[in-house]
């Protein structure tokens, strides 16, 4: 090669860029890409997302209770920090939430004061029992909703 040569690859100087590029004054090719943001990281898939809100629903509809999950770190005090999950609900007094730790091992169900007449400890303590064999065959989905059910059906419907 000589000095002040230009060489080319192999490909034709002439030929059109693909869709989103554009060949500069240079020479050299500028493409756009499209950006596509990493969407949330859940352990859910859709369809167990769709299976749990489906079962909060019914429950919640059912029983006339507002149900929660939550699922994540509970810190170092599992049940304050539920019930702080709890107080941060819009209807506290009607809420159970259903607070789950995995890494922690640990499982609390909190009730406002109105459902705590409805859902007795020995209810909760059974779905608690209902979860943690769920959770020990790695069903995570299952039984969360198999507590709902639970929960629900011992709540029964609201009294007028």
């Amino acid at each position: 090669m000589a000095t002040g040569e230009l060489t080319h690859s192999s490909t034709a100087v002439d030929e059109e860029p693909g869709y989103g590029a554009a060949v500069t004054s240079s020479g050299r090719i500028s493409a756009a890409k499209m950006y596509e943001p990493a969407g949330p990281i859940s352990p859910f898939t859709t369809q167990q997302l769709a299976r749990l809100d489906e079962a909060l629903t019914l429950a919640s509809r059912e029983t006339g209770l507002d149900f929660s999950v939550y699922l994540g770190d509970l810190g170092e005090d599992t049940r304050a920090t539920a019930e702080g999950l709890l107080a941060s609900t819009d209807n506290a007094a009607d809420g159970v939430v259903i607070a789950v730790s995995p890494g922690q091992r640990a499982i609390e169900v909190v009730t406002g004061s109105q459902a705590r007449h409805r859902l007795p400890d020995r209810g909760a303590k059974l779905a608690v029992a209902s979860m943690v064999a769920s959770f020990k065959e790695g069903d995570l989905v299952g039984g969360l909703v198999n507590a709902l059910r639970m929960l629900s059906d011992q709540a029964g419907a609201p009294q007028h």
